[in-house]
C-alpha cells in the first residue's frame, strides 16, 4: 500500500516538475507508470542523475554565506528549488523499479562519482567551500557552467534511449532548463 502511494506521489510530482518546467508537456505519459515500461537506461539515468543532482544542491548550499552577487545567489537558489525534488522523484522510480539508490548526501564522496560527466572531485569542492565574494561568484558560475553541460549530456542520452516516459519528460526539462542556466551563467562570468 505505501509503496503504491509513493510511486503516486512520484508521478504527480513528475507532472509537477513537467509543468513547472516549462517543457512541453506530452498528453499520451503513462500515468500509471509501471515498472515495466522502463529500460536500463531509465535506470541509469535516475542512478548518475541523483548524485549529480546532489552536487549541483550542495553546491547552490554554498552560495548563501559566500557568494557576493545577488544573481548568482538568486540563480544557486533556483538550482537548489528545481533539484531538490528531482531528486526525490527519480529516488521513487528507483524504488519502485526494485533498483539500488545511489547513497545520499551529507558528506558525500565525490571520488566515487568523479568519473561522470561535469561532477567536481573532492579539490574542487573544498576549494569551492573556502572561496567567498568574487572568487566565489566566479569560481561556483565556471564550475556550475561545467556540471550543467555533464547532466545536459546524460539527460540527452536519456532522451535518446529511455522508454519511461516520466523520465524522459524530466531529461527533456533538464535539457531546456540548465541550457537556459548555462547561458545565463556565461553572461554573469562576462559580467566579473
Amino acid at each position: 500500500m505505501r509503496t503504491t502511494r509513493f510511486a503516486a506521489l512520484s508521478v504527480t510530482a513528475v507532472f509537477a516538475l513537467a509543468a513547472c518546467g516549462g517543457g512541453s508537456s506530452d498528453s499520451s505519459t503513462d500515468a500509471g507508470g509501471s515498472a515495466e515500461s522502463h529500460n536500463a537506461q531509465d535506470v541509469s539515468f535516475a542512478q548518475g542523475m541523483i548524485p549529480h543532482h546532489q552536487q549541483a544542491v550542495e553546491m547552490a548550499e554554498l552560495a548563501d554565506g559566500r557568494a557576493s552577487s545577488g544573481k548568482v545567489k538568486d540563480l544557486a537558489a533556483r538550482v537548489e528549488k528545481a533539484q531538490g525534488p528531482e531528486i526525490r522523484t527519480m529516488t521513487g522510480w528507483l524504488k519502485t523499479w526494485g533498483e539500488d539508490v545511489p547513497s545520499a548526501m551529507p558528506g558525500m564522496d565525490h571520488s566515487s562519482h568523479s568519473g561522470m560527466a561535469g561532477m567536481m572531485d573532492g579539490a574542487d569542492m573544498d576549494k569551492l567551500g573556502k572561496a567567498s565574494g568574487a572568487d566565489f561568484d566566479s569560481m561556483f558560475l565556471t564550475m556550475m557552467v561545467e556540471h550543467h553541460e555533464g547532466a545536459v549530456k546524460m539527460a540527452t542520452a536519456e532522451q535518446d534511449k529511455g522508454a519511461y516516459k516520466p523520465a524522459t519528460g524530466m531529461a527533456g526539462s533538464i535539457v531546456t532548463s540548465q541550457n537556459a542556466e548555462i547561458t545565463e551563467m556565461k553572461k554573469l562570468l562576462g559580467e566579473n
